[in-house]
């Protein structure tokens, strides 16, 4: 269940708060014509960033250097309550501290020989805006709106939070 209150009032805290908690979202550069693919996000509120581990060889790397690098990513939380599309640039950056910060298992996986894996680097998105939605998830709730909505020729109301904001520099 999404705090409304805080889409409403700090919807930057709570994208950060709902990035943090999921395993993957879907990343994609504008203008490829590739699709958006799965990939685990690494949090840097601090740099308006979300880091992610990736091979040099790999398509969204190309597609970077051939679009200029305008991407989105995307969530749905697990609760399936909070969905957000953020914006920004995509850029190579091997940044060897932030391979220490978010060296985990589940990277590791993916590299035979660890952090030193010459096909290793991370892309970092430097973001500039996000729009979320936000639900409280009470299906009960949920429910008694369709039902007064369906009744009249208003649409339901109260159904959630929508927010967008930009992200300082």
């Amino acid at each position: 269940m999404s705090d409304l209150k805080k889409a409403r009032e700090n919807p930057k805290s709570l994208f950060w708060d709902e990035v943090d908690d999921v395993n993957s979202g879907m990343l994609g550069v504008e203008g490829s014509g590739q699709h958006l693919q799965p990939m685990s996000p690494y949090c840097d509120p601090d740099r308006n960033s979300i880091w992610f581990f990736t091979e040099k060889d790999s398509d969204l790397l190309g597609a970077i250097e051939a679009s200029g690098g305008k991407a989105m990513f995307t969530v749905v939380s697990k609760s399936r309550h909070f969905h957000s599309c953020a914006r920004g640039t995509l850029v190579e950056n091997l940044d060897r501290a932030k391979v220490e910060e978010y060296w985990n298992p589940i990277a590791a996986a993916w590299y035979a020989e660890g952090k030193d894996d010459p096909n290793l680097t991370l892309l970092q998105l430097k973001l500039e805006d996000a729009s979320i939605w936000a639900s409280s998830g009470n299906p009960l709730a949920f429910a008694w709106r369709i039902f007064k909505g369906n009744l009249s020729d208003d649409p339901p109301e109260d159904m959630g939070e929508r927010n967008h904001f930009r992200f300082a520099d």
